[in-house]
């Protein structure tokens, strides 16, 4: 047996011997590829592609967006996987070329359609060293100082929405995952045992408004609590009605059903609305029961000293989801769940693994793997923390201002034309609004004409807004999120718009 064990090993070591001798050569192209691309003169490859990118939207010359569509797009790529490689030039010239030239230009002044920032650039930068040091926060160990500088922007966090010293949280891809991140904690206050044995044959009941984020009800499913357990309750000038609430949660008192949550919302994606959170807290903490408030659009007011009052009452939220990627202007991705407790997040997640998370009893316990729905995950708090360390909270408050003053100025312009009617006066930078031409067209042809406006003006490459419906019918939405945007810009837009040929009678105002 230890002949035949010798030989193996032999064999073993003439492999590998074999294997450095014939592939040395092979190898050796290819390292030194890798060296080469290790260059700063490389790196400028790159780099020289984002800044001629910034550049070219600076003066709002250009298309806003492509007018090709994804079946077009998609020719341009249809081709075998490469099985050699290509020089470093000729890929960045390709994805200029092929990728960046038919991009949605976010940078452009006259971008604005979803709730996606043209990122800060310090923060833009950042992103090639989080990429190169490739740290995984989830571990402390994997990630020294990445975790400890996540734990200071989460306590930053913390302090601005007024929670205590036993709070806590953790980045997320985005709202939807901290959605399900809170209501994972909600759940286990709730059913203490779901962790073993699921949510059984009644589970327990969510609450929430009729303008409640899509996250909600994708979460309620991911839960297993079933969307047919969530009361939606109705809105009064699209926000949560507070009397509704309190007749629906006494309802489902009376009914003897559980209550995981309720859920506000501080910045709703439809309108921008901020519900009345002083109102809810009251209520929820009055029943004892969980208050999640997405604020995954509306928390950065807490920067703001004109719009901070948007969300007084937030403190009474047992969890809060916010991405500093909409309106503090970090790159994706960057979402963050705050809970008021820091064990309730903990509690959530109850696995343990020995090979990675090492807290002793009482010890601070840094891994953040322990409150997170993701393991490998990059150091994405480190652009938040160059956002804050180069603009600082002042200036990125100050930011929100702006996009919320020029949101403003649009509502005022839409109002004084004659070819537009205003669905509401905006609280944040989301505005809604409808075509109405000169009123002589019924509601069901202004939706078609509303429909068509929308992607003609985005398909010219001018400007690039998006739609939605409210009241069942089909209207214009704008999110101001580029600080280059101006009063001339949103004339533009205005203008742009009303003259298109889609609708008759265009231009005669």
């Amino acid at each position: 047996m230890h002949e035949l064990s010798s030989r193996r090993s032999v064999a073993t070591v003439g492999t590998y011997f074999h294997y450095l001798c014939t592939s040395m050569h092979d190898d050796s192209a290819l390292l030194a590829a890798l060296e080469d691309d290790m260059t700063a003169e490389s790196a400028a490859l790159f780099a020289d592609l984002a800044v001629g990118y910034l550049a070219s939207t600076r003066d709002g010359t250009g298309p806003v967006s492509t007018s090709l569509t994804s079946a077009d797009l998609a020719k341009r790529f249809d081709e075998p996987m490469p099985r050699a490689g290509r020089p470093l030039a000729e890929v960045a010239r390709r994805l200029r070329d092929d990728v960046i030239a038919d991009c949605n230009r976010l940078y452009h002044p006259r971008a604005a359609g979803h709730q996606v920032s043209p990122p800060l650039p310090a923060a833009i930068w950042s992103e090639m060293v989080i990429a190169a040091i490739n740290q995984s926060v989830a571990v402390a160990e994997m990630s020294p100082t990445g975790t400890v500088l996540e734990h200071r922007v989460i306590r930053w966090m913390c302090d601005l929405v007024g929670f205590g010293s036993s709070a806590g949280g953790t980045l997320t891809s985005g709202g939807t995952e901290a959605t399900l991140a809170a209501l994972l904690a909600a759940r286990f206050v709730a059913i203490p045992d779901v962790w073993s044995n699921g949510v059984g044959n009644a589970p327990p009941v969510v609450v929430c408004g009729e303008h409640t984020h899509y996250a909600v009800s994708r979460a309620v499913g991911e839960l297993g609590i079933g969307t047919r357990n969530i009361v939606v309750v109705p809105s009064r000038r699209f926000r949560m009605d507070i009397e509704a609430l309190a007749s629906a949660l006494g309802a489902l008192e009376r009914e003897g059903r559980r209550v995981m949550a309720v859920i506000a919302t501080a910045g709703s994606t439809a309108t921008g609305s901020f519900d009345d959170l002083e109102a809810i807290g009251a209520i929820c903490e009055a029943r004892g029961l969980w208050l999640h408030v997405d604020a995954a659009h509306g928390a950065s007011a807490l920067l703001s000293d004109t719009h901070r009052g948007r969300l007084r009452g937030l403190e009474h939220a047992r969890s809060i989801a916010w991405d500093p990627h909409k309106m503090m202007l970090v790159p994706l991705s960057a979402g963050v769940v705050l809970v008021r407790e820091e064990c309730d997040l903990e509690n959530a997640f109850t696995q343990r693994a020995p090979y990675l998370f090492h807290g002793g009893a009482g010890a601070r316990v840094w891994d953040q793997g322990t409150r997170s729905l993701q393991c490998s995950r990059r150091a994405d708090v480190i652009k938040l923390w160059v956002a804050l360390q180069r603009y600082g909270a002042d200036g990125i408050g100050a930011l929100y201002d702006r996009l919320c003053a020029t949101a403003m100025f649009m509502h005022d312009t839409l109002v004084a034309h004659p070819s537009f009617v205003v669905l509401h006066e905006p609280e944040c930078n989301i505005l809604c609004f409808r075509y109405v031409g000169d009123g002589s067209l019924s509601d069901v042809e202004l939706d078609a004409i509303n429909r068509d406006l929308r992607e003609a003006y985005n398909r010219s490459g001018a400007g690039w807004i998006t739609s939605t419906e409210i009241g069942g019918r089909r209207v214009l939405r704008v999110t101001i999120m580029n600080p280059r945007t101006t009063a001339a810009d949103v004339r533009a837009i205005v203008d742009g718009l009303a003259c298109l040929p889609v609708q008759p009678n265009s231009c005669n105002h």
